[in-house]
């Protein structure tokens, strides 16, 4: 069966994308069975820039096709943060809560009415030898809360305002997400590239 290394370790990111991809006959893997796969430095500015580092570099060095995804939150009160940075906010390493923190502390001062945000999601697909062959970008638009709102989800999914439902992220079910986040529109995007060359035999 065809196969797509993921450019993470995360299972519970593998889960996810399967079930957006919803491709039957394509197997997700993460890094997990590449013990020796290289460490990506994610120093791209962008979030395009830095899901094409992790895919045409695991690319080359896997000798795969490789699907390099990078995600974020940006705030509009203060200048997009934190954007790229978005894992790493209050520091290494990573901790979903100290970044809620450390955001609701930057917009204690900001008015509800100026506290719009939006989710990004970024994919880079790389074939064997480490050429991009299609980039798809999901992007979801909300408000950020005054304090956490439900236990779903993960990241900064507590404080992340779903306005057409007036519910945070962390408060609605897994299924209502799959169909808006950024990660579900950045699939529904790549979904048809990928049938497309999967049919076209290139996938070998």
């Amino acid at each position: 069966m065809p196969r797509l290394i993921l450019g993470t370790r995360n299972e519970k990111k593998r889960r996810e994308l399967e079930s957006l991809l919803a491709i039957d006959s394509l197997e997700l893997s993460t890094l997990t069975p590449f013990p020796h796969a290289p460490s990506i430095d994610e120093t791209g500015t962008t979030f395009v820039e830095n899901s094409t580092l992790k895919a045409t570099i695991l690319a080359r060095s896997l000798g795969e096709w490789v699907l390099g995804e990078d995600s974020g939150l940006c705030v509009d009160a203060i200048g997009g943060d934190p954007g790229i940075f978005s894992a790493r906010y209050a520091g290494i390493p990573s901790d979903d809560e100290r970044n809620n923190d450390k955001l609701l502390d930057e917009l204690i001062n900001v008015r509800d009415d100026c506290r719009q945000a939006h989710y990004v999601c970024t994919a880079v697909l790389a074939n064997p030898i480490g050429s991009v062959v299609a980039v798809a970008q999901g992007v979801c638009h909300g408000v950020i809360t005054r304090e956490r709102r439900g236990n779903g989800g993960f990241g900064y999914d507590p404080l992340f305002l779903c306005e057409s439902e007036q519910k945070t992220f962390g408060e609605l079910p897994i299924e209502f997400k799959q169909k808006v986040s950024h990660r579900a529109q950045a699939a529904r995007l790549l979904r048809p590239k990928i049938l497309r060359i999967l049919a076209s035999g290139f996938w070998k």
